[in-house]
């Protein structure tokens, strides 16, 4: 595109910066590594999902613009959403006449309506936003699809995505993207990449969305208010842990407090395909993602449903 051809990634920090301080409230670390920025733009080729003109990238949080520079440079329509005013405006005089592919939203895009055919979602992500973001991609690629989303966050994070260090590392957070994904680490990233430069290292993170057998037909909505109420106290038993109702279980059509408990009573003593003999006796981390889907499949299955009981009408013989 050779409207772009004059820009490049340290101008492009550097023109924002003139204008603006990175706001600390927002997370605003700006990548200038190209090497970066280069290996981002190859990740999708090689998961053969090449980003062209036929895609939409969604960016989240842009700032300078270093990586949506890459990103059109693709020819694809890039759909990019800044909260910081400044930034918006900063991005508007710089590729405002330059890129009709680009469309720049100012809205906080963890509330915002993410638009209509969405093929990749490709961002460095502000880490205070890392998991609200992963949920609205979960939820997008759940009604709409997606082929692909790279995402730069914070290192430790990434390997909790990717429960790349079991036991240690398995959680709510990778067992729900599980159901959906399969999780890949890519490149770490030093604190030198940004600027300013946050404290910690980063990962580029690549989520490739994935139609899991082991998922197939389960509650997933179930399958999250588990998980997540039995990582709440990891160091304790199974057994103990779902003894108790998770708090808002009523949240989940057909399910309240005493459904849950004569139900789990019946699940703590069976015996369950997928989990070893004396599995209650077990911690949260023990359990791998397959068996945490065995366990929920089982807790459906075996709940106990309350129907009202009405006394029949007398008829006439």
């Amino acid at each position: 595109m050779d409207g772009l051809d004059d820009l490049a990634t340290r101008l492009l920090v550097d023109l924002l910066r003139d204008h603006s301080d990175p706001r600390k409230s927002l997370g605003q670390h700006y990548l200038v590594d190209d090497q970066v920025i280069d290996r981002t733009m190859d990740i999708p080729g090689e998961f053969s999902e090449q980003t062209s003109k036929d895609s939409h990238i969604l960016e989240v949080g842009p700032g300078p613009g270093s990586l949506t520079l890459a990103l059109l440079r693709t020819n694809a329509k890039v759909t990019a959403i800044e909260i910081d005013e400044e930034s918006v405006a900063h991005l508007e005089r710089v590729f405002g006449n330059r890129a009709t592919s680009l469309l720049i939203q100012e809205a906080d895009a963890v509330k915002e309506n993410w638009p209509a055919g969405i093929t990749h979602v490709i961002s460095n992500l502000p880490y205070q936003i890392s998991s609200p973001i992963i949920e609205r991609i979960t939820r997008y690629n759940s009604s709409d699809g997606m082929k692909l989303a790279i995402i730069l966050v914070q290192e430790e994070f990434a390997h909790r995505m990717a429960m790349s260090s079991p036991p240690h590392d398995i959680g709510p957070l990778g067992l729900n993207l599980w159901l959906d994904f399969d999780v890949f680490l890519d490149r770490k990233v030093p604190p030198s990449s940004f600027s300013p430069s946050p404290r910690v290292n980063s990962r580029l993170v690549v989520m490739k969305p994935v139609n899991r057998e082991e998922a197939s037909g389960i509650n997933k909505r179930l399958f999250r208010m588990v998980t997540k109420h039995c990582f709440s106290n990891r160091r304790r038993k199974l057994r103990n842990l779902l003894s108790k109702n998770p708090s808002r279980i009523s949240r989940i059509p057909g399910w309240h407090k005493d459904r849950w408990q004569k139900t789990l009573s019946r699940v703590i003593e069976s015996e369950i395909d997928g989990l070893e003999e004396g599995w209650p006796d077990l911690r949260p981390e023990m359990l791998e993602p397959p068996q945490w889907a065995s366990l929920v499949r089982a807790i459906s299955s075996k709940s106990v449903s309350y129907t009202h009981l009405t006394l029949p009408t007398n008829r006439e013989v």
